[in-house]
């Protein structure tokens, strides 16, 4: 056996420590990739939580009328979803480098193929997310792929980032059509009445769309027989029956206006 301090010894020792320094940044990748998954999931739960809780707050902005403050935390929202949808994809990428592993933890210059995408979009897009996880696996990657393909990836030479990390990462105002988009679907969803050509005109205050809005779905609409009628003939109060009788008596057939009239006459003696 040689002795420690010759050349051929040292060489085995370095063998050895190289087998043992990838051995354990194989695991260690790998944990941390795990770490990573349970970590996205949770922040978007969390984020989902509070992206609820301000679809809230906003419908209940539109309902006393405060139209542009609701526009304004609009925006915010969408700005959230666009993350959100980044985290999703993160999350998506993780799992593909834990199920193809194998081809991950191959040594080389560049990654392969299979798990350069995945490889690429978490070097660029995880310094731009909360995350210390993600961030951690971000330099476990850089280090072993090396400083000039991290420096590539940066750079995003080739488009070998994903076009669509690219795009969740683009900061931009979010178009007035959206925002009226994503108005109309909070106010249909909180049941609040709502239109964006009402708001237009009425403006930001309690007398602008809310008003309007409201007024439109008071209306009667014609054809509604006898059923209205009886929702009606059960109302506790009535703010002008004669106003009804005379309303109802220009969309109603004859029979169904004497029976309106006995039943408001029953009504007033009530």
């Amino acid at each position: 056996m040689p002795p420690w301090n010759s050349a051929k010894a040292k060489v085995f020792l370095d063998l050895d420590y190289f087998i043992i320094t990838t051995t354990v940044c194989s695991v260690f990748l790998k944990v941390q990739l795990r770490l990573s998954v349970q970590r996205l999931r949770t922040l978007q739960e969390k984020k989902e939580a509070q992206a609820k809780s301000a679809r809230r707050d906003i419908a209940s902005l539109v309902e006393r009328g405060k139209i542009e403050t609701a526009r304004i935390k609009v925006e915010g929202i969408i700005s959230e979803d666009i993350h959100l949808e980044l985290l999703e994809l993160l999350e998506l990428y993780c799992e593909l480098l834990l199920a193809r592993f194998g081809v991950l933890d191959q040594n080389g210059r560049e990654p392969d193929p299979a798990v350069i995408e995945g490889v690429c979009s978490i070097i660029y897009a995880a310094p731009r997310t909360e995350l210390k996880e993600l961030n951690v696996l971000r330099e476990i990657l850089m280090h072993k792929y090396g400083r000039d393909f991290s420096a590539m990836v940066m750079e995003n030479r080739g488009s070998c980032v994903s076009d669509r990390v690219v795009h969740k990462l683009d900061i931009a105002t979010p178009s007035t059509e959206l925002v009226d988009a994503y108005l109309a679907e909070i106010t249909k969803a909180y049941g609040v009445p709502w239109s964006s050509a009402a708001a237009t005109n009425g403006g930001d205050g309690p007398e602008g769309s809310l008003k309007d809005a409201t007024a439109q779905s008071d209306m009667v609409l014609p054809g509604i027989g006898a059923k209205f009628a009886s929702n009606i003939s059960t109302t506790p109060k009535l703010p002008d029956i004669q106003d009804e009788i005379t309303k109802i008596q220009s969309i109603q057939p004859e029979d169904d206006f004497d029976l309106l009239t006995k039943r408001f006459a029953a009504l007033k003696r009530g």
